[in-house]
């Protein structure tokens, strides 16, 4: 199924018919393929939606770029829309960072929140990627004195030598969304999420570090952190059987 939202065709898909609502905001890249495992025990219990953001999955990717309150308001309008009351929250990683916003800046009303390995916090910059980001901006001025049959080429390759896995592996259209996304610290808004909060995280994840848990965990006021040990980035991938009963002793 698809919502419209100005030039936006969002595809979602619903499971289930419970007077409770659950709301899926998976990861960057991923899709609602992702959480097909959880979903199948869920719809039992819950109405779930579940999304492809725009350039991942059914979704196109519109003619400009986007801010992550653009993705925010996006799934803000779609529950207004819906008539949606007091939904769960079940988020990983991007999505935490949509459902950070919803409730602590957009002020909607929930229940209950799972954050899973949320993004949402800015890292603080080694020496070395400090020294890293100033020789590429260097190597950048480069390439304009370049003849232009080179300098595409050039700036492709510095690219690849410099840039993240996941921004080098995106269209070029939604690289510019990738920035806007990652360079947003959505850490004021975390004191304003009034509702209980689990926040479940991966003992050895490399993307979003436990420390970033513990951040929230102490900014949230209703919130708790349960630790998966050896999991990475995925733990509800690489543990679903044991991450799924804790989502469901937390869900009432």
């Amino acid at each position: 199924m698809y919502f419209v939202d100005h030039d936006v065709s969002l595809y979602y898909e619903k499971y289930g018919n419970s007077k409770k609502t659950l709301l899926i905001l998976p990861g960057w890249g991923e899709t609602r393929k992702t959480f097909s495992f959880y979903i199948d025990f869920l719809k039992k219990d819950y109405t779930v939606y579940i999304f492809d953001y725009p350039g991942f999955g059914n979704t196109k990717f519109p003619s400009h770029d986007m801010t992550i309150y653009d993705y925010a308001l996006l799934i803000k309008d779609f529950i207004e829309q819906e008539e949606i009351l007091n939904p769960s929250f079940l988020t990983h990683s991007f999505g935490g960072r949509i459902a950070i916003l919803l409730l602590g800046y957009y002020h909607i009303k929930g229940n209950q929140l799972i954050l899973v390995d949320s993004a949402g916090l800015l890292p603080k910059k080694t020496f070395f990627q400090k020294l890293k980001s100033k020789f590429y901006q260097g190597l950048k001025k480069v390439g304009k004195v370049l003849p232009k049959k080179v300098r595409k080429a050039y700036l492709e390759m510095l690219l690849k030598k410099f840039g993240s896995t996941d921004y080098v592996s995106l269209p070029s259209d939604m690289r510019k969304t990738f920035q806007n996304v990652v360079r947003e610290d959505l850490f004021p808004y975390l004191k304003e999420i009034k509702i209980p909060t689990l926040l479940i995280w991966g003992e050895k994840d490399n993307s979003t570090p436990l420390e970033d848990g513990k951040k929230m965990k102490a900014e949230i006021p209703d919130s708790g952190l349960v630790l998966i040990e050896g999991a990475g980035h995925f733990p509800y991938l690489e543990n679903p059987y044991y991450v799924f009963k804790i989502i469901r002793t937390f869900l009432t």
